[in-house]
């Protein structure tokens, strides 16, 4: 499949400081793509380049084939964004927000309408279009909003931290609604905090640091690739530790060595392979180099 994202080198520096340092970003056509940092890693950063809302200072990207160098109103024509902050008018109308929404993005009169009511019939909207958005809660509010960057039937979508503060029940909410939207042939790329998210969403995700990108890869390569068995136990000094193996047995033959320090076994998670990565506790483990 063709990468409707196609990312190499790209660097972005702030004086003397890369806060992006060289990375390749590949976004396959009709996938959920997770990008997972800590924060000050380098995600706002990459994304608002992906976006075409900052040039960078070095490396070259096209979005949809269209070189963003080149052609970026082409490029930007792809794409819709929906930053965490949702940027809607309070005062007004769902139905009216997403009216001034597609007239910014020029579409015909004739056609808001049918494409708006398709859009809110997908995603169970419809008998929210003549409320207030004031009066929405968080989850129906980041509904409208991903509604509105949907108008002009971009080809990839960006959802910066699409359900950060919401309860358990809309987060549920919003992940089938992102499935549908894949479902129907939009790419989508998620960056997220909440790795449970990148793992029941995600097809594809790749892990940021220090401006550089760390691993790549489907939830479960990731995971394989540190060892598809967790064996948690305490230290001497009584901090939670962690050992990864690629085989039940040889797990089941460490806990038998660690066995007065409160071992558990269990299946590995990405949230594993992300502070593997990143740091437990803002340092890296030195477990990392006691792989079995």
């Amino acid at each position: 499949m063709p990468f409707i994202i196609d990312a190499e080198g790209i660097v972005v520096r702030f004086g003397d400081f890369a806060a992006v340092n060289g990375i390749d970003v590949k976004v396959q056509e009709g996938v959920i793509y997770g990008f997972l940092g800590p924060n000050g890693a380098g995600k706002t950063t990459t994304v608002k380049v992906l976006t075409t809302m900052m040039k960078p200072t070095e490396g070259r990207l096209s979005v949809g084939g269209y070189s963003t160098a080149e052609e970026p109103r082409k490029a930007r024509d792809l794409i819709g964004v929906v930053q965490q902050h949702i940027a809607l008018d309070k005062d007004i109308s769902v139905r009216e927000n997403i009216i001034c929404r597609a007239m910014l993005h020029k579409i015909p009169k004739k056609e808001i309408e049918p494409r708006l009511m398709e859009l809110a019939d997908m995603i169970g909207l419809t008998p929210y279009l003549d409320k207030l958005v004031g009066n929405l809660s968080g989850g129906w509010k980041r509904k409208v909003a991903i509604l509105c960057a949907l108008m002009h039937e971009p080809k990839i979508l960006f959802l910066d931290e699409p359900t950060a503060g919401l309860d358990t029940q809309s987060r549920h909410m919003l992940w089938d609604m992102i499935r549908q939207m894949n479902k129907r042939g939009t790419t989508v790329f998620v960056t997220t905090h909440y790795m449970d998210e990148a793992e029941s969403l995600c097809d594809v995700v790749s892990i940021i640091d220090k401006g550089m990108i760390k691993e790549s890869g489907t939830p479960k390569e990731l995971c394989a690739r540190i060892g598809q068995w967790t064996v948690e136990y305490d230290s001497e000094e009584g901090k939670r530790r962690y050992r990864f193996f690629s085989d039940w047995y040889d797990a089941q033959a460490f806990v038998s060595q660690v066995s007065e320090r409160d071992p558990a076994t269990r299946k590995t998670h990405l949230e594993d392979v992300f502070l593997e990565e990143t740091g437990r506790d803002n340092m890296k483990v030195t477990e990392k180099r006691l792989r079995v």
